[in-house]
C-alpha cells in the first residue's frame, strides 16, 4: 500500500513489467534469441554443403565432353543418402537374426508397415522345444536397438514367453535417420499398432511389455490408453525416462524453439560429459562398436520430444493403472531413480512394485549384476503367467 502512495498512476504498468514472470519471459525469449545466434550453426552448415556438393550427382549429355550438366538439388542427395544408410543398416539387422544359429531359439524378422507410410523392422525369438506361455513386446531405449536384448529375449523363451522386438522411428533396421525422432508420439502410435499385430497372432496368451529408458516413457504413455490397458497384462521398466535431466536447464527453454529452426542438428553442448552407462568394459565395447547404435550427439529434436514426454508422464502417473514393475539402478547418471520412485508413488496401479540397485548405472541388464536383475524380472513374470 506505501508502495502504491509513492508512485505515480503508471505503478500498475510498471510493477508488471518488473514482476517476475514478465521477466522470464523476456529472459527466456532473449536465451532462445542468443541461442540461434551464437550456435556454431554456420561453420557446421558450410561444412555440410561442402559435403554435398562432393556428393552430388553430375550428369552429362555429352559423355565427356562439355554436354549439359545437370545437378541434384543437396535436399534430394541428404534424402538419398539417409534411404542407402537405413538400407544399410536394415540389411544389417536381417543379416543379424539370419546368422543366429541357436538351436534352442527360432527367431525370426518381419518388415512392419505403419499407416504413416514409414517401414519398421521388427525381430522375434520363441524358445524352439517349450510351449509359448505368454508373449513380451520390447522396445530398446534411445540410440540403440531390439537386438540388443537378444540373450535378455532368450532367457525370457526359457520361461516359455515369445518375444517380439520393435525398432521404433530412426533406430536399428527401421526408416529414418539415424537417431532422429520427429515425434515420440508417432512411436506410441507405432507401438499400439505392432501390439495390434501380437495379440492377433497370439489369442487367449497374456501379453506384456518391457521396455528401457526412451522406450519406456513410450510404453507408459501408450499404457495411458484404456483399450492399451485393457490389452496387456503388465508392463516391465527398466531405466524409465520419467524424470531426465538436461545437461543444463537452460535446454529446457531453448529445446521447443531449437527443434522447430534446426530439428535435425546435432547438438554436443546438450551431451553430459563422460557420463557412463554400464560398469561392464566388454559391455561399453560391444554397445559403442555396434553400427545400429548410433554414438553422435543428440539431435535437437530428439532430445526435445524426450524432454516432451517426460514432462507429460510426470503430470500424467495418477492416471496410469496397468500392474507394472520398475527397476532402476541408483547410480544412473541418464534418467533419474527419483522418477521412477515417483512413478511408483503415484501410479494408480494395485499391482505394482519397484526395485532400486545400489550403485548401478543405466543399462542395468548389461551391467555385471545382469543376472539378477533378470531373474527378477522372470520371477515377476511367472507370477503373472503361472507355471514355474
Amino acid at each position: 500500500m506505501a508502495l502504491e502512495m509513492l508512485t505515480s498512476g503508471a505503478s500498475g504498468r510498471v510493477s508488471a513489467l518488473i514482476s517476475l514472470s514478465a521477466w522470464r519471459s523476456v529472459m527466456n525469449l532473449i536465451l532462445a534469441i542468443l541461442f540461434v545466434i551464437v550456435v556454431p550453426f554456420r561453420k557446421r552448415r558450410e561444412k555440410s554443403v561442402s559435403l554435398v556438393s562432393k556428393e552430388e550427382k553430375v550428369v552429362s549429355s555429352g559423355g565427356s565432353g562439355g554436354g549439359a550438366v545437370v545437378r541434384l538439388p543437396a535436399a534430394i542427395v541428404r534424402r538419398v543418402v539417409m534411404e542407402q544408410d537405413v538400407a544399410s543398416r536394415r540389411m544389417m539387422a536381417i543379416k543379424r537374426v539370419k546368422e543366429d544359429k541357436d538351436d534352442n531359439c527360432l527367431r525370426d524378422y518381419s518388415i512392419f508397415g505403419t499407416k504413416r507410410g514409414v517401414t519398421l523392422f521388427t525381430q522375434s525369438w520363441s524358445s524352439a522345444s517349450r510351449n509359448v506361455r505368454g508373449v513380451v513386446l520390447l522396445l530398446h531405449g534411445l540410440n540403440e536397438h531390439s537386438g540388443r536384448y537378444s540373450d535378455f529375449a532368450k532367457q525370457l523363451n526359457e520361461i516359455g514367453i515369445k518375444v517380439y522386438g520393435m525398432d521404433w522411428i530412426g533406430h536399428g533396421g527401421s526408416d529414418g535417420l539415424h537417431a532422429y525422432v520427429p515425434s515420440l508420439d508417432d512411436a506410441v502410435v507405432d507401438m499400439k499398432a505392432f501390439l495390434d499385430v501380437i495379440l492377433s497372432e497370439n489369442p487367449g496368451l497374456p501379453c506384456f511389455c518391457f521396455a528401457h529408458s526412451t522406450g519406456a516413457a513410450i510404453v507408459l504413455k501408450a499404457a495411458l490408453d484404456p483399450k492399451v490397458e485393457a490389452q496387456i497384462s503388465g508392463i516391465v521398466l527398466t531405466s524409465p525416462a520419467v524424470g531426465v535431466n538436461p545437461s543444463h536447464p537452460i535446454f529446457n527453454v531453448i529445446a521447443p524453439v531449437a527443434s522447430l529452426l534446426f530439428p535435425r542438428y546435432q547438438c554436443h553442448a546438450a551431451n553430459k560429459s563422460g557420463t557412463v552407462v554400464c560398469r561392464d568394459p566388454e559391455a561399453l565395447k560391444a554397445k559403442y562398436s555396434d553400427p545400429l547404435v548410433y554414438t553422435g550427439a543428440i539431435r535437437v529434436r530428439t532430445g526435445c520430444e524426450i524432454l516432451r514426454i517426460s514432462a507429460y508422464l510426470q503430470d500424467n502417473l495418477t492416471k496410469l493403472r496397468v500392474p507394472f514393475l520398475v527397476l532402476h539402478g541408483s547410480a544412473d547418471a541418464v534418467t533419474d531413480p527419483k522418477g521412477s520412485q515417483k512413478l511408483y508413488e503415484e501410479a494408480s496401479s494395485v499391482d505394482k512394485a519397484i526395485k532400486l540397485y545400489d550403485g548401478l548405472l543405466h543399462d542395468i541388464l548389461f551391467e555385471p549384476e545382469r543376472q539378477t536383475v533378470f531373474h527378477d524380472i522372470t520371477d515377476w513374470l511367472i507370477q503373472r503367467i503361472g507355471g514355474d
